[in-house]
């Protein structure tokens, strides 16, 4: 159908000739009305960006002499942070004279890795950048992951504040 008919077409109906398909031999086109399509468009947009889950991407930051504590620490933030679906990157930071020990930042990492294999893979491996070492870790899609405080299992209960405790005879 030529361009003048279908216009002539939209106008007897009281609506729009929209083209949907430009690209196409020959153009493919729509007799609507234009509001209603930009509508339906922007609501489609709308639902999509809903439906779609943003990747973040946390760091971590580590010294070669970071205490044993203080990785543990690390190390449930980064299962939390793998757990909802964000990308860890993990940098042992060199100062001073630091830099000459790199193996202690490799081990470091290593540890890491170690400690996450579970519930992540490593996307890069750990390699100088600067005066850092940086390696990053994505979570393993496998299977769902649930991270729970950890309740103390040896814990004793607290005697009653009116008891007491029987007097010892020597």
């Amino acid at each position: 159908m030529t361009p003048a008919a279908a216009i002539g077409m939209a106008r007897e109906r009281e609506a729009d000739l929209v083209e949907i398909v430009p690209n196409a031999v020959p153009p493919v086109c729509k007799i609507i009305n234009f509001g209603k399509f930009k509508y339906e468009l922007a609501k489609k947009d709308k639902l999509q960006k809903k439906h779609q889950h943003v990747s973040l991407l946390k760091e971590l930051r580590f010294h070669p002499n970071t205490d044993t504590h203080d990785f543990e620490f690390k190390v449930r933030h980064a299962k939390r942070f793998l757990a909802e679906g964000h990308k860890v990157k993990a940098t042992v930071v060199f100062k001073g004279r630091e830099i000459t020990y790199k193996e202690k930042g490799e081990v470091l990492l290593a540890r890491l890795v170690e400690s996450l294999l579970e519930v992540s893979k490593v996307d890069q491996a750990a390699h100088m950048e600067g005066r850092s070492m940086i390696l990053i870790l994505v979570p393993e899609r496998k299977k769902k992951i649930e991270v729970k405080p950890e309740a103390k299992a040896d814990a004793k209960p607290v005697a009653a504040a009116g008891a007491q405790a029987p007097a010892s005879t020597t």
